[in-house]
């Protein structure tokens, strides 16, 4: 994840040799713009980030539009780098997130090792968000985390958004809580698998390796979401976009679906239930 500060400055270097090839000083630039004269200098040394409508002007005084889109796109990453999703931000991050979800049509989201959240039970939520609690610390706000994941989840049901999920088969066997979680985890699986708009398939374990096992989400084909273990990463160039959609199609390929998915949650679903019978009779 690049640095925000770092990125910030990067922008502001780009619009400076922007404006410096267009021939224009700092005070006829912001002349032309009707800005104070600090406003370019604290934009320029990533004092001050400028919004959408300070680059359309930058780019139209400048005659700079064809590099309009990528500045936009540079500066939407420059905010997200903002956007941490350490412990102590959950809730936060659940109301941004859920905004991207109602906005999108098409959402394909990859896991590797997890379900996704907006396929989660309340308990294997709980279950996730105790583990991210004890590796990151900061105030418990697991309730209000809980809450706010749950209330994401009517997205599935409203509107004419579609969902293309594909989970690794690791997922089924990753275990959050404990059996009788997962049970009901698995069990809300093969619901989601009955509603009309979403596909979910599964990655066998033994499928062969093609892509990173990284868990992303494309959001209609404008916005990639992807976590490292401290932040969260948003994806805006098209390009890299392309290599998020190839790397989902790469998954997506190696996925079983239909019955066969089906088959691999059940026979994980009768592990942790001989699991809970092998248990109650110690007892």
């Amino acid at each position: 994840m690049t640095n925000p500060r770092a990125a910030k400055e990067a922008l502001g270097q780009r619009l400076r040799e922007i404006r410096r090839s267009a021939g224009l000083t700092g005070r006829a630039l912001a002349g032309l713009a009707g800005w104070h004269e600090s406003k370019i200098s604290k934009i320029e040394y990533g004092k001050q980030t400028p919004s959408e409508t300070d680059l359309r002007a930058w780019c139209r005084h400048t005659d700079a539009a064809a590099q309009l889109p990528d500045l936009i796109a540079t500066l939407h990453n420059v905010e997200a780098a903002y956007l941490e999703v350490r412990r102590m931000r959950v809730p936060q991050w659940q109301r941004v997130i859920a905004k991207m979800e109602a906005d999108a049509e098409l959402i394909r989201w990859f896991e590797p090792g997890l379900v996704p959240g907006l396929l989660q039970t309340s308990r294997y939520i709980h279950g996730v968000l105790e583990t991210i609690e004890a590796l990151y610390g900061g105030p418990d706000v697991i309730e209000a985390a809980v809450a706010a994941r749950l209330q994401r989840q009517q997205v599935l049901y409203k509107g004419r958004h579609r969902f293309h999920f594909v989970i690794g088969e690791q997922a089924l066997w990753s275990v959050v809580g404990d059996p009788e979680v997962m049970i009901e985890q698995l069990d809300r699986l093969l619901t989601a698998m009955t509603l009309p708009r979403v596909v979910l398939g599964i990655v066998p374990l033994r499928a062969p390796y093609r892509v990173p096992l990284m868990n992303f989400a494309i959001f209609d084909r404008a916005m990639v979401q992807a976590e490292t273990i401290s932040a969260q990463l948003t994806v805006t160039q098209p390009r890299e976009i392309g290599l998020y959609e190839r790397a989902f199609n790469a998954v997506s390929d190696q996925a079983a679906i239909g019955n066969a998915a089906r088959e691999l949650i059940t026979t994980a679903m009768e592990h942790y239930g001989q699991q809970l019978d092998a248990s109650s009779h110690e007892q």
